[in-house]
């Protein structure tokens, strides 16, 4: 596969409800992996791709991101859309190699990994059961290409935000929430005294988010 991973996979033949999460600017694809053992109790196939553009951190020490960054300024249109499309490629790997069910497909993304699972969801939202967002942003000129589906009133989506990030203000996440609902994605939104990370109040609601919105079976009368 084209990207480096990290891989959940449970025990048993499948297929597997299927949660990809896309982390932050800086990180890698350790950085999500620990969320695993929580999600849908440890029974989900988690992937955790590794962003391409390598991001000096320390000397010799190297994080990742997937795409670069210029502060105060939006994304290279050239680059952020070269990130999605990587994502989408591999997603079409995950589901070749993994005992993935594509009928249970959840996108997360961590900071900037939530502006490409932003884009990529909201674009094919009848490809993914659920949409989480944490500690991130959906940017104007994202949901204003966003193209009009019906299919977008089916797509769960949690936005997740501490009101202390010092990194992405939440009143970003407030605009993200904002925007979905124009577009007429159901949204549940959580906001936090926390900062640019995941608490475990945080992971508590996203666990019972998962379940209670996207995992869960449906059940025909």
């Amino acid at each position: 596969m084209e990207l480096l991973h990290a891989a959940h996979v449970p025990a048993g033949d499948g297929p597997f409800p299927t949660i990809v999460a896309l982390h932050g600017w800086g990180a890698s694809a350790h950085d999500l992996f620990a969320l695993a053992p929580f999600l849908h109790g440890g029974q989900a196939l988690v992937l955790c791709p590794q962003g391409p553009v390598e991001v000096p951190i320390a000397q010799g020490v190297a994080g990742y991101g997937w795409f670069p960054l210029t502060a105060g300024a939006p994304p290279d249109p050239a680059a952020f859309r070269k990130a999605v499309e990587t994502v989408r490629r591999f997603l079409d790997e995950a589901v070749e190699r993994y005992p993935a069910d594509p009928r249970k497909l959840v996108l997360l993304g961590f900071s900037q990994g939530g502006v490409v699972a932003y884009d990529l969801a909201l674009r094919e939202p009848e490809r993914f059961a659920g949409l989480a967002a944490l500690s991130s942003w959906l940017p104007e000129e994202v949901a204003e290409q966003v193209p009009p589906s019906d299919a977008l009133r089916n797509l769960p989506a949690l936005v997740i935000h501490g009101s202390r990030d010092p990194m992405i203000p939440v009143a970003r996440a407030h605009e993200s929430r904002d925007r979905l609902l124009r577009l007429g994605v159901p949204v549940s939104f959580r906001e936090y005294p926390m900062e640019h990370e995941i608490r475990p109040e945080a992971l508590r609601d996203l666990v019972g988010w998962l379940e209670e919105k996207v995992l869960s079976p449906i059940v025909l009368a």
